[in-house]
C-alpha cells in the first residue's frame, strides 16, 4: 500500500502505513468531531432561532429547529464531485433521531462493539448535518451575507445559499433573504 493512501497524518513515504486500521481510526476521528460540533453549534443556532430555548441535547434541538427552521429536516446537501445528495436531518420528519447521531453516540461511549459504525457513510452525513447547521448559524450572525471563499465539498441547498462569482470574479456563498 503507498504511503498516499494511508491516514492524512502521513507526510512522506518514511511514514509507512502499517495497515488499512490507519483509515479506520481516522474515520472514527473525523465522525467524532463533526458530530461534536453539531452538539455545540446546533445548542447555539437554538438560541439565535429562540432566545428563550434552553435546548442541551438533539432531542430537544429538534424540537426549536423544527419549529423555527421547518425547512432543515427535508434540505438538501449535495457533493456534486461525487454525484451524492445527503439529506442529514431528514430523520426528524418522523420525530427521529438522525442514523449517523445515534452511530455517534455508539461509537462514543461503546467504540469497542460499535467501532464499524464510524464508516463513510456516517461521516458524511454527519459532516453534512453540521454543513447545514453552520450555515444556517452564519445566515444569522455574518455582515455581508456572504462566505469567502466558498465550500468545495458540499453544495448548500439552494433555497438557503448559492455559490457564484463576485464582482470581482472570485466565487462565494451567497446567502438568500430571510426575515431576521
Amino acid at each position: 500500500m503507498g504511503w498516499a493512501l494511508c491516514a492524512p497524518r502521513a507526510s512522506s513515504p518514511d511514514d509507512q502505513c502499517p495497515s488499512e486500521d490507519a483509515h479506520k481510526i481516522e474515520m472514527a476521528r473525523l465522525f467524532l468531531a463533526a458530530a461534536s460540533e453539531v452538539d455545540v453549534v446546533a445548542k447555539q443556532l437554538c438560541f439565535l432561532v429562540d432566545k428563550a430555548a434552553t435546548a442541551e441535547n438533539i432531542g430537544q434541538y429538534r424540537a426549536v429547529l423544527r419549529r423555527c427552521l421547518p425547512e432543515i429536516e427535508s434540505s438538501l446537501i449535495t457533493i456534486p464531485r461525487y454525484g451524492l445528495d445527503l439529506r442529514p436531518w431528514s430523520n426528524w420528519q418522523e420525530d427521529k433521531t438522525p442514523d449517523c447521531w445515534s452511530a455517534h453516540n455508539k461509537v462514543k461511549h461503546q467504540r469497542g462493539e460499535h467501532f464499524a459504525l464510524a464508516n463513510l457513510e456516517n461521516v458524511l452525513n454527519a459532516m453534512a448535518g453540521l454543513f447545514l447547521i453552520v450555515l444556517h448559524y452564519y445566515r444569522r450572525v455574518i455582515d455581508g451575507r456572504r462566505i469567502e471563499p466558498p465550500p468545495n465539498l458540499f453544495d448548500p441547498p439552494a433555497d438557503l445559499a448559492m455559490v457564484c462569482p463576485t464582482a470581482s470574479g472570485r466565487m462565494a456563498l451567497f446567502f438568500n433573504e430571510y426575515d431576521r
